[in-house]
């Protein structure tokens, strides 16, 4: 080997670079859920000031779910075709241009038109994001860079719910609030930015590994899976529909009918995902460590069963059954998207998590609508609080439904034909 060939070698880039590129691309994640969850601390001011009816303002996350249903079929192909790094710029321009929307207007279909881009542009980006992710990391590294990225998303969310108390002052009309959401949302542009500019540089420079392909929804898989992948699908889909969905209306109804400041309702909304930003890889780690996948999922909705009739009905402390639902909230979606892996095929795994997505999106779509309904049907409203009470049996209702198929679950796990969900992971 000559000289000028050995120059030419391409070194791998240091681990700075690879945590700094996690940093600036999950920028992007941070501000695509800052904006989604912006709706929720302004519930009421949109009934008060804009006259919004809760169906008005459920349907504001539902018609993001309806646009993430269908760009989420074409989203891998679409990805490959252009590449992850432009991908991640076109999308998170898109979820900044659909804030931008949201805040302009006081017209619930202008509004609902920011709110349906934002669901074109996030899933995509999500998807895009993933897949860097592949790329610039590799075997260990990758499960705590996912982490580490999922963790700075959702401090966007936790960061929109506390806003009523670290924004107190702007929220005395509806649309500061979506003013600051939209420039808060200006990350996905500027981690979209940062990240293709420190992609072209790395392609020049740098020796990386290749990006892994997209999901992609099969169809014909759809008959491929066995019964214990439908009852976790059926348990996804009830699961996050009892609990966004709630999320939605959670800081409206923690002022109107327990009397919760408006801080204190965002900062109780928020604890949700607080403690799933701390727990949920230490359930992770547990159910590696100890199995009991299928009985970890079935305690995670027996938590949830009584949850919602005891906020509603009970007098106890809202600690305690927001306390029920944090833990809950942690468990199922630590145990359940990884147990995926131990029924399905390696090369059919990103069919079955298009599926999951894909139902548990139509799931929210649907009962974000519902539950906005019910409280319109009942009244709901600080004068009439038991008006809510209609919403939160809906609520329990799925959690029971959950409950019966996460018992379907472990039962079939426990038979002859499980997969190993119970194992521990020295027992695989």
């Amino acid at each position: 080997m000559t000289y000028s060939e050995t120059v030419q070698i391409k070194q791998q880039p240091s681990t700075f670079y690879r945590w700094a590129v996690l940093i600036f691309v999950s920028l992007a994640m941070f501000g695509n859920y800052y904006i989604y969850d912006s709706i929720a601390p302004i519930a009421d001011l949109l009934k008060s000031q804009l006259g919004f009816t809760d169906t008005n303002i459920g349907s504001l996350n539902s018609i993001y779910s309806f646009a993430a249903v269908f760009i989420l079929i074409v989203s891998g192909p679409i990805i490959d075709r252009i590449g992850v790094r432009l991908s991640i710029l076109i999308f998170g321009t898109i979820c900044s241009i659909a804030a931008l929307i949201t805040f302009l207007s006081s017209e619930l279909y202008v509004m609902l038109g920011g709110r349906l881009l934002l669901g074109i542009g996030a899933e995509p980006l999500i998807v895009a994001i993933t897949t860097a992710l592949a790329k610039w990391f590799k075997g260990k590294e990758l499960g705590f860079a996912f982490g580490i990225n999922l963790t700075i998303a959702r401090l966007g969310s936790f960061t929109a719910d506390w806003s009523p108390t670290w924004a107190s002052a702007s929220y005395s009309n509806w649309n500061e609030p979506l003013f600051i959401a939209f420039l808060i949302g200006l990350t996905c542009l500027v981690g979209g930015i940062i990240y293709f500019g420190m992609d072209s540089y790395a392609e020049k420079n740098y020796q990386l590994g290749e990006a892994s392909e997209t999901d992609k929804f099969v169809f014909a898989d759809l008959f491929k899976f066995d019964r214990s992948f439908w009852y976790i699908v059926i348990l996804c889909v009830t699961f996050y529909s009892a609990v966004f969905p709630f999320r939605t209306f959670a800081i409206k109804f923690y002022m109107e009918v327990h009397g919760a400041e408006r801080e204190l309702a965002g900062q109780l909304n928020s604890s949700l995902i607080f403690a799933s930003m701390i727990a949920t890889p230490l359930f992770g780690l547990l159910a590696d460590k100890i199995g009991k996948r299928a009985s970890m999922m079935m305690l995670g909705s027996i938590l949830i069963l009584p949850v919602y009739l005891l906020l509603v009905y009970s007098g106890i402390s809202l600690i305690i059954p927001i306390v029920m639902l944090g833990i809950a909230f942690s468990l199922i979606p630590a145990v359940m998207w990884p147990s995926v892996a131990y029924l399905v095929e390696q090369n059919k795994l990103g069919t079955a998590y298009s599926i999951m997505t894909l139902i548990q999106q139509l799931g929210v779509f649907a009962f974000n609508y519902l539950l906005g309904w019910a409280n319109d049907t009942s009244s709901a409203s600080a004068a009439n609080p038991e008006g809510y009470a209609l919403g939160m049996w809906i609520l329990s209702g799925l959690g029971i439904v959950g409950f019966i198929f996460a018992y379907l679950l472990r039962k079939n796990e426990l038979g002859p034909n499980g997969h190993g969900l119970e194992k521990g992971i020295g027992k695989l």
